[in-house]
């Protein structure tokens, strides 16, 4: 056993817990409890108080309507989310630092609050000539570079829904979110650089929309090739790969704003006009597109991106998501901007050139403030402690994590060796839907322990419900009030949005995750319920792979599960059927596990992937995911009494160990 695993060990024995750091609790924006009896007392007051924190055009007249399933918070006023993130903060913080970005060849560019305003001014005016305007939907496909933060703040500026969608999404996804929003504007790029190579995000594009006779026009951001060694410490010296044009429906980004105004009086939102759409995995194939408004959604996330992170003035935070997802939304984009904050965005992988690019990047730019995924940081306990160990983390003051729930081993680790045993850590829970983080400590206020994401924010109302609506000490994660950055529905699908989220309890929401509470009554996170993975903090339904699958040529049937894994959490465990007269092969699992990565995204590409002359069925034909789970788990099978044939089920149990042996 290392050092390190002794340390855990004896740490994890003594079920320790962490007090906030003395020296960070004496400068903390909350020290102490206050804030939750304020909220206790009077919920709809302190919603209130935060929400007047923020510049709004006009007052609102009801702080809440709630007619279950349906809220709107601040009735009546107006507000708009870019006015929020840079505008108020010009006559303050205009020459501040608002935007650190680095690209991974290693380029460098620095947007002060003036010029972030400036440029999405520019962009804003260029779309507006496009001929978009309030109310349509643009769809955003970029890779992590300034200009997907301006599109989403250019777009928010004139009342323009945004769509962001992961770059790492294949062609058909893209297609697929683009149809569902209606979208009539995609912003993409050329390419975008990842691990040494190029993503090709404008053919991809072209692909996506072929026949789309409503998307007219296509804004591409030359992402330039770095040639100037001064520019490129890092060595990636490679072309940027040629891209197609179609003439009166594409334009260059640079083009277009090279003679725009940079000024551009920003619209007046409703507190409950539509901010943006964002499409996340459910348990059938379908995403579903998720709806935020505005004045809510930018309440809760000023709020808790101010108090979960302690932001002053001189942090430089830095949140390693991707704008694709919700995180980066909430945490890259409108919560630390409506603060005011110096955020640095980050284009790469962390292992590239090598695993220590993300501990160098916190030197170089003296990071304060750092939130990551568990992923990340048990793929750097793998890597060892030596990278970490060679840079200069002394800046740092306060660490998170998101996406997934942490082990304790991994929490005791960043802890130790990012964190120096200085930093208090902020490990959060939240998703897509609700916005903005609802479970996580105040980091001045409440003592932490490894693995746990503590207790609800002030003013967010949790509980843990058995399956009849009764409080239990283990079961299902439960929010018992409306929220101000709760999701408002999903996008053109009324009876999806009361069937996912409400059904299980009258007026209550389902989060899909179980979770247990301890005698501290700090909130555990067990994992998701639903047939949703949680792979790298990236939610995918088994429903889309399951229908990539079936969509080959040679497949039949398949069934797809989780299971757990060492770095990602989950893994995609694969059971496939062939069609008859179809030879499995090593050579066709190959190409399976390729067809989902084309047809989904490299997220989504089995781990796992077993031939099966047949699935486990019931005697009614309903497949016993529960004992493929089994399975991939390698755990004793359960009942098999129900199985038209159990002795399918057995034959695949021998598959997969050899398969991992």
């Amino acid at each position: 056993m290392t050092e390190q695993h002794r340390e855990i060990d004896v740490l994890l024995d003594e079920k320790r817990t962490f007090q906030p750091p003395a020296a960070f609790v004496e400068t903390a924006h909350v020290a102490g409890h206050g804030p939750y009896d304020d909220a206790v007392r009077d919920r709809e007051a302190y919603w209130e108080a935060w929400a007047r924190k923020l510049d709004w055009f006009a007052p609102w007249d009801r702080v809440l309507e709630w007619d279950p399933p349906f809220s709107k918070w601040f009735v009546g006023g107006t507000i708009n989310a870019a006015y929020n993130c840079l505008d108020r903060h010009l006559e303050t913080r205009g020459s501040a630092h608002a935007l650190i970005w680095e690209g991974e060849p290693g380029d460098v560019r620095r947007y002060t609050y003036r010029e972030l305003h400036e440029e999405v001014c520019r962009f804003a005016n260029a779309l507006k000539g496009l001929g978009v305007g309030k109310g349509d939907r643009v769809a955003i496909y970029l890779p992590m570079i300034p200009e997907a933060a301006i599109a989403m703040l250019a777009c928010a500026r004139i009342g323009t829904p945004h769509s962001v969608v992961f770059g790492g999404f294949s062609p058909r996804s893209l297609r697929d979110r683009i149809e569902d929003a209606g979208a009539r504007c995609v912003i993409t790029a050329d390419g975008g650089y990842r691990r040494g190579g190029i993503v090709p995000l404008k053919a991809s594009t072209d692909a996506a929309i072929e026949g789309l006779d409503y998307v007219t026009s296509v804004v591409v951001v030359q992402r330039s090739a770095v040639t100037d060694p001064k520019e490129a410490p890092h060595g990636n010296q490679v072309e940027t790969p040629s891209c197609d044009m179609t003439a009166g429906r594409d334009h260059w980004y640079h083009e277009l704003i090279s003679n725009a105004s940079a000024e551009c009086a920003p619209e007046r939102m409703d507190s409950e006009d539509l901010l943006y759409i964002l499409y996340t995995s459910g348990t059938t194939g379908k995403p579903k597109g998720v709806m935020h408004t505005t004045g809510g959604y930018m309440t809760q996330v000023t709020a808790t991106a101010k108090w979960v992170f302690d932001l002053k003035d001189d942090d430089i935070y830095w949140c390693t998501a991707d704008v694709g997802w919700v995180t980066g939304h909430s945490y890259i984009v409108y919560g630390p901007l409506s603060n005011g904050a110096t955020v640095l965005m980050y284009e790469g992988s962390p292992d590239w050139p090598d695993r220590g690019r993300f501990w160098s990047l916190c030197e170089n730019y003296g990071v304060t403030v750092f939130y990551t995924a568990p992923t990340a940081i048990r793929a750097s306990m793998r890597w060892g402690d030596h990278w970490p160990a060679g840079y200069d983390l002394s800046k740092l003051r306060l660490l998170g994590t998101v996406g997934e729930p942490i082990n304790p081993e991994a929490w005791i680790w960043y802890d130790r060796h990012i964190g120096g045993g200085r930093c208090p850590i902020v490990d959060t829970w939240w998703q897509t839907e609700t916005g903005g983080i609802m479970i996580t400590p105040l980091p001045g206020a409440i003592t932490t322990k490894p693995g746990t994401a503590t207790v609800p924010f002030p003013g967010i109302e949790a509980a843990i419900l058995d399956e009849d609506g009764n409080p239990a000490e283990s079961g299902y994660l439960a929010i018992t009030s409306p929220w101000p950055g709760m999701l408002r529905g999903v996008w053109g699908d009324e009876a999806r949005y009361r069937e996912t989220y409400w059904s299980k309890w009258p007026d209550i929401y389902f989060a899909g995750d179980g979770a247990r509470v301890d005698e501290d009554g700090y909130y555990w996170i067990m994992g998701r319920v639903d047939d949703v993975l949680n792979v790298a903090g990236h939610r995918i339904g088994t429903m889309e792979v399951e229908s990539a699958l079936v969509d080959h040529d040679a497949v039949a049937e398949a069934a797809v599960v989780g299971r757990s894994d060492e770095i990602k959490g989950q893994a995609v465990a694969a059971f496939v059927s062939v069609l008859e007269g179809v030879r499995t092969s090593e050579e066709l699992r190959q190409e399976l596990r390729a067809h989902v990565a084309t047809q989904i995204g490299a997220i989504a590409r089995p781990t796992d992937l077993i031939f099966a002359a047949e699935l486990p069925k019931t005697r009614s034909g309903k497949i016993m995911r529960r004992l493929l789970r089994d399975v991939a788990e390698g755990r004793a099978l359960g009942d098999t009494t129900t199985l038209a044939d159990p002795a399918v089920v057995r034959s695949l149990q021998r598959q997969f160990a050899d398969s991992e042996g």
